[in-house]
């Protein structure tokens, strides 16, 4: 849970910059890529990415617009690459503007249950770090580049 604007913020920064790195390995002719015929693609993760942001903001009182609608994934990669730098940046500024340490303690309805709004951004980034792990092997799958994320890669350890 954050106690303080200041370590989602750093938190924020660093996950969102290492997320637009998973994106930025995204081609358009392996949106489609999914572990097996019915799962999630590297489309609708990167997508879900993309619009989430809007929906977690929400929950604790922050305005970030949606890029789009959450069930029509773009068919370009570069889209959903400037949806998410987007939503990202206004996660930021929103923050920073709207929230202080106060608020962040401060319990609001999370589906019928109270919770501090520090204990969703936390689950927010979790969230965030789940579906990028997800993105990462999908990435692999398909023959794309895996950016190292938490760390160097196989292919960067080789070099």
């Amino acid at each position: 849970m954050y106690r303080k604007v200041e370590d989602f913020l750093a938190d924020w920064s660093n996950a969102s910059a290492e997320t637009i790195k998973v994106l930025e390995s995204l081609t358009d002719d392996k949106l489609g890529q999914s572990i097996v015929e019915g799962h999630s693609t590297l489309g609708w993760l990167g997508w879900h990415l993309a619009t989430a942001p809007s929906f977690f903001a929400g929950l604790v009182g922050l305005n970030v617009e949606a890029a789009g609608a959450a069930d029509v994934v773009p068919t370009k990669a570069d889209d959903i690459v400037e949806a998410y730098k987007k939503a990202a940046e206004d996660v930021k500024h929103e923050a920073q503007q709207q929230l202080t340490d106060e608020k962040l303690i401060e319990e609001v309805d999370h589906f019928g249950t109270p919770a501090p709004r520090g204990a969703i951004l936390r689950t927010f980034v979790d969230h965030q770090t789940h579906h990028r792990g997800q993105m990462t092997v999908l990435l692999r799958q398909a023959g794309l580049p895996v950016p190292g994320v938490m760390g160097p890669t196989k292919e960067q350890q080789e070099q």
